[in-house]
């Protein structure tokens, strides 16, 4: 028998403009949810199954659709560029050849969708005891509102290596994409995914991967763009001593929708993980969405895992939904925890930065980027920092003009 928890360490509810969510997961265990390669199997969410339940459906019927790629001759609906330096070899795999399909099998519409529709997965391979020192770089670029674009990528770190790969979004497209990634033993790999799309672009992700023995592996997922964003991703090992971090940083407008899952099955013992995933939201119908599941099996003693998830709402009108599971079967583990937040604008510290002679805008300015601090400083890939970073201050020059909208509409 299992223990499942699902309510919050901490939690703080705001006014009614800015709701957050904190309802529990029936008690029925993570590890149970169906999977399948084949199409007719996974049906069309309508909404009210657990995992769609807070996810816009009736949006998201042209991504649902078991449709190839919409490519018209040379003209494509996405363009695809890979950038790899010295000790990565670029491959393809079609359905069934192995590694493609040993560790991701879809868990849902959008990945089963991804993965019957895309003929050629693309395979990365870092090589044994490789120590690549420039990033891996693939490129999405949509070429078209509501174009489709279908994608299987399959990234695979032989024993001992180290490597950054960077998955970087941009354009505009209804885009299903698949990651598979295997860590071998010792190696150290980060992957970094990129949602950088136009406010008309549809993402739908699965990202998973197997952290073998002694393995590190770092998944972090940037969303600043798209209308809607999901994407789950999940971890499991295949030997003890497995270390995988997951982090996530986002930041929503008015009509967005960006909804981060992750699932990590602790099944081996003597392995650890840990989840962090920040948020702020500002705009009317701003909603994000954060839902963490850590399943700690029986035969995983020694394990320690902790998942934390912090929303700032800027401005009325926001939405953010926060729910973290940990399921334990075991008593034999050196720590697990969770704890989720959400909130309004800190007005005593803004208070206390604005007595002091910094004006209201600048004093905003330093408490936001004050909250995404502690994991930007985490991510430690330069690039991606500096993207965050710039992104930041760009949304943060909305927000005064929005709050200025909202009071004059008040008046």
């Amino acid at each position: 028998m299992s223990l499942l928890i699902g309510e919050h360490d901490e939690k703080t509810h705001v006014d009614p403009a800015a709701q957050v969510s904190g309802e529990r997961i029936p008690d029925e265990s993570r590890a149970s949810r169906f999977r399948s390669f084949d199409v007719e199997a996974v049906p069309v969410p309508t909404g009210r199954e657990e995992e769609w339940r807070f996810s816009p459906v009736d949006r998201l019927g042209n991504v649902f659709t078991d449709a190839p790629t919409d490519d018209r001759g040379d003209d494509h609906a996405a363009t695809f560029t890979v950038e790899t330096p010295e000790g990565v070899t670029v491959g393809t795999l079609a359905p069934g050849q192995a590694p493609r399909g040993t560790v991701l099998v879809p868990e849902d519409r959008g990945a089963v969708v991804a993965s019957a529709n895309t003929p050629e997965a693309l395979h990365l391979t870092i090589g044994a005891n490789a120590e690549v020192t420039e990033p891996v770089r693939v490129k999405v670029h949509g070429n078209g509102v509501g174009r489709r674009s279908n994608a299987h990528y399959v990234l695979q770190a032989e024993r001992h290596s180290k490597a950054l790969v960077i998955l970087d979004h941009t354009g505009s497209a209804d885009h299903t994409g698949n990651l598979e990634v295997i860590v071998g033993d010792g190696a150290e790999l980060t992957v970094v995914t990129l949602q950088r799309w136009e406010d008309d672009a549809i993402h739908l992700g699965q990202h998973e991967a197997l952290v073998n023995r002694d393995g590190t592996y770092k998944h972090i997922a940037v969303s600043l763009g798209g209308g809607i964003v999901r994407v789950n991703s999940n971890v499991r090992y295949d030997g003890p001593g497995g270390d995988a971090t997951l982090l996530g940083v986002y930041f929503a407008d008015a009509g967005q929708h960006l909804e981060h899952r992750s699932f990590v099955d602790h099944n081996a013992p003597h392995t650890t993980s840990l989840v962090t995933y920040k948020g702020a939201l500002q705009g009317d119908g701003a909603r994000t969405v954060w839902v963490g599941d850590v399943l700690i099996r029986k035969e995983a003693e020694g394990i320690d895992t902790y998942e934390l998830n912090r929303n700032l709402v800027l401005t009325d009108g926001a939405r953010a939904d926060s729910i973290p599971n940990l399921e334990i079967e075991t008593g034999e583990i050196a720590g697990a925890g969770h704890a989720s937040s959400t909130g309004r604008f800190d007005d005593e510290q803004l208070f206390y930065l604005m007595s002091r002679g910094i004006g209201k805008d600048d004093a905003r300015r330093l408490v936001v980027l004050g909250f995404f601090a502690d994991i930007v400083a985490k991510i430690r890939v330069p690039e991606v920092v500096d993207k965050i970073m710039a992104a930041i201050e760009a949304e943060l020059e909305l927000t005064s003009s929005i709050e200025a909208g909202q009071e004059s509409a008040q008046a």
